[in-house]
């Protein structure tokens, strides 16, 4: 045996088993460092941001706020006042005894009209209450009153209620007018959203002459379109001018949801002027006008040859319009048409184009009224006087 045979040479290391030792070695050294970033990242003590000798930072000059801006503000300050926050009351007697109670039934918003105590909203902020509640504020304090319905025109969606509170707790806001007004020019709605108080918000006049349909379904024309937002409270709020005055009476935003969609609609205030005077004056709900007549729709009207006009398509026997001898359509077993009836032309000189001309004109009468009737039979135009009644 030679001096080998007890201890064989070693076998060198393959080339493969050394790279891959090595790898396995920076894999542990990797491994180690970012297990000590990590640990001091998480878990080792940051530092705290505390400085106890830190001061409150000092205020940057604002400088004057811009025209506008400075005229707005001025102006809301006037109004604000003159806008109320309407509360209404369903009254129930319980169940189990005599006691009776007002429970609170929606809100809505409104303004001072006057010194007297007037106070103007829509007519469906209060139609279904038992009682209503006003509160006025000067922006230091806040009072509170029981109002009193003086007068409700349902058909152009206005109420008059009455509060007997102190003058100088009263401050009637200013009126303008409608019939000036331009698409396109600033107008502001001031109103109680959600029952939240007063809330601003700017818009302009989107469009002019819209039509909605009031509580009745009776239209309502000449309505104001506005994208200021007008939300579920603001109903009966004022929509004002860039001088502060009353141009409209919120009443109706159009939005599936029920929410301000960007669409939202005022009552003009040449209508809202005209009508709450003969609120104030008369009280109560103006008996309606009729003229004893049905007319048919536009869409009919138009599909029988019919251009401008009111179609009349029936006639009350014993009406106003059956005893100054209007004429209605006459139809066959089949309901064809085998005569069309008189096409009125006009009422007391103004023109009639559609049958919503109609109503928008009787609304500006009271039963007793006479009113001067132009209409077309057979292409030939006739006048008549027709004596109106009360829808009741």
């Amino acid at each position: 045996m030679s001096q080998y045979d007890e201890f064989p040479p070693a076998r060198p290391v393959p080339q493969s088993q050394r790279l891959f030792a090595l790898l396995v070695v920076l894999l542990v050294i990797a491994c180690t460092a970012l297990g000590y970033v990590g640990y001091r990242h998480w878990f080792a003590p940051a530092k705290s941001g505390v400085d106890p000798t830190t001061e409150m930072r000092p205020v940057s000059p604002r400088g004057e706020l811009p025209g506008s801006e400075k005229d707005r503000t001025e102006i809301l300050a006037r109004v604000k006042p003159s806008v109320v926050f309407i509360t209404t009351f369903d009254v129930r007697q319980s169940l189990f005894s005599s006691d009776i109670s007002a429970v609170p039934a929606g809100a809505g918003s409104g303004f001072v009209w006057d010194k007297k105590g007037h106070i103007v909203t829509n007519f469906h902020v209060i139609q279904n209450a038992d009682a209503a509640q006003v509160r006025l504020s000067d922006g230091k304090h806040v009072t509170s009153h029981y109002a009193r319905v003086v007068g409700t025109q349902p058909d152009r969606d206005i109420a008059v209620l009455y509060i007997d509170a102190a003058a100088d707790e009263l401050h009637p806001i200013d009126v303008g007018t409608s019939s000036d007004l331009l698409v396109g020019q600033d107008v502001m709605a001031i109103g109680n959203p959600f029952g939240l108080g007063q809330t601003v918000t700017k818009g302009i006049v989107s469009a002019l002459g819209r039509e909605i349909e009031s509580v009745t379904r009776t239209p309502i024309k000449d309505v104001i379109q506005t994208d200021a937002a007008i939300n579920p409270g603001n109903s009966g709020g004022p929509l004002i001018d860039s001088a502060g005055r009353l141009v409209g009476v919120n009443t109706a935003i159009y939005s599936p949801s029920g929410s301000s969609s960007g669409i939202g609609f005022a009552i003009p205030v040449d209508v809202v002027n005209q009508v709450v005077t003969r609120l104030i004056r008369e009280g109560g709900t103006p008996s309606r006008p009729r003229m004893g007549v049905q007319l048919a729709s536009d869409d009919f009207a138009q599909s029988q040859g019919v251009g401008e006009g009111a179609l009349v398509l029936g006639v009350v026997p014993d009406s106003p319009s059956a005893k100054a001898g209007l004429q209605p359509t006459q139809f066959d077993r089949r309901r064809n048409v085998k005569q069309l009836g008189d096409v009125l032309t006009g009422i007391d000189g103004k023109r009639i184009e559609s049958a919503t001309d109609v109503f928008e004109v009787l609304s500006d009468h009271k039963p007793g009224d006479t009113i001067a009737v132009t209409f077309l039979r057979d292409g030939e135009k006739h006048e008549v006087s027709v004596k109106l009644q009360s829808a009741e």
